[in-house]
């Protein structure tokens, strides 16, 4: 790509974001192991976790995407077996990160102990109950790994979604401020331990970077992971605030890492990575998990593809337009349409609840290909067969 260029098309930007996320390359002829872990990591920076299983956790989609069938079990070794080359914390959201990540963040730890910004959410329990989280810090040293409902004075949880016990509170400053990791799960429980027996020796000896720094090599990464990006994404990727995350900008601009350009239909001033490819033509074929770092700025994901997408979990039934567990679609370089899935695991069977397909988009062609993507994910979830309901104006072809 020449450099000289200052505007770019609004169908370059979209080929430069997909190639960024790993979509322009070709999926393995063979099994992927845990070299193709690191390459989609390279590419990411991370997968958001999420607790809904209504499908497969959403940690799992995106090697899927792009690599199509692959061994789970990969994921689950880097993360809680004994290389331990992943990390929990917070990313974009809760998110799994590369270990040689954790100093980038160490800013953020200090800000969680200082109580500061977003982590005020804990602050109510030092006051009503002085001392808990120091108590429950040595109890973890003295017994864990713990989860939450195994401390000893702990309290019980207050009921609903967020309603957690004060001991699970303490726990998530402590896991906040890096007093404590995540050492394992047992079914999506995070069990919580100390650093020193969680995380490798040579991470933790890792020096500790200044925030600015920190906070301007993870505007890099995410610079590299969207490909083109406005000030908004770039500072979103890792939640970065907008006035630290204006000023790393300015300075990854001055060191040319960062190239301002116009990019066609876009309101706002774009910047390219210095890096970033732009293939002629992607040819991709995949179902997006709705916390795909692809499409989970929902503002980016309408501009790059002219694609308005709302996750439908907490909306009332009676008011989903295109069912509860929705997947994109992405078929060559377009999000061409969506699909409610879910898994009836006790009865074998992928269920196709919903098939949408967008106003533009080939029904037969769409179809060709969603069919084909519903096998493999089938096969890779251990499910005999696929059940394809009769909602959504994609279905007849997909039932064909």
């Amino acid at each position: 790509m020449k450099r000289a260029r200052t505007k770019i098309s609004a169908d370059e930007a979209r080929r430069i974001a997909l190639a960024a996320q790993g979509f322009a390359n070709k999926r393995p002829t063979t099994r992927p192991d845990t070299r193709h872990l690191r390459r989609v990591l390279a590419q990411v920076g991370l997968f958001q976790i999420d607790s809904v299983n209504v499908l497969v956790r959403s940690h799992y989609l995106p090697m899927f995407s792009r690599l199509g069938p692959y061994a789970s079990t990969i994921l689950d070794d880097a993360w809680f077996g004994k290389s331990r080359s992943l990390f929990e914390y917070w990313g974009h959201m809760a998110s799994i990160l590369p270990t040689e990540f954790h100093p980038l963040f160490r800013w953020r730890m200090a800000e969680a102990e200082r109580r500061e910004w977003g982590w005020r959410m804990l602050t109510g329990l030092h006051e009503r109950r002085p001392g808990l989280a120091e108590a429950v810090l040595r109890e973890v040293e003295a017994r864990g790994p713990l989860g939450a409902g195994e401390l000893k004075n702990g309290g019980k949880a207050a009921g609903g979604w967020w309603g957690w016990s004060d001991g699970k509170t303490a726990l998530e400053w402590l896991f906040a401020a890096g007093k404590v990791c995540a050492a394992a799960r047992r079914g999506f429980e995070r069990l919580y331990d100390l650093p020193e027996r969680v995380l490798p020796r040579e991470v933790l000896a890792l020096p500790t970077p200044s925030a600015e720094d920190a906070q301007r090599e993870l505007v890099r990464i995410a610079s590299r992971a969207l490909g083109v990006a406005t000030e908004k994404d770039l500072c979103d990727y890792f939640r970065i605030r907008a006035k630290p995350g204006k000023l790393r900008i300015a300075e990854l601009i001055e060191s040319g890492d960062l190239i301002p350009i116009e990019v066609e239909g876009w309101r706002q001033r774009a910047f390219l990575a210095r890096d970033a490819s732009m293939p002629r033509r992607v040819d991709a074929r995949a179902l997006l998990s709705p916390f795909d770092s692809l499409v989970w700025e929902r503002a980016r994901t309408e501009r790059l593809f002219d694609f308005h997408y709302r996750i439908s979990l907490y909306t009332p039934q009676a008011q989903r337009k295109h069912g509860y567990y929705v997947l994109p679609f992405l078929l060559g370089d377009r999000l061409v349409g969506r699909v409610d899935l879910k898994s009836d695991r006790a009865n074998g069977a992928l269920l196709v609840l919903a098939a949408h397909a967008e106003s533009s988009a080939n029904l037969k062609e769409v179809a060709n290909a969603l069919d084909e993507e519903l096998r493999a994910m089938a096969t890779w979830l251990g499910l005999e067969r696929i059940a394809i309901a009769r909602r959504g104006n994609l279905a007849a072809k997909l039932r064909r």
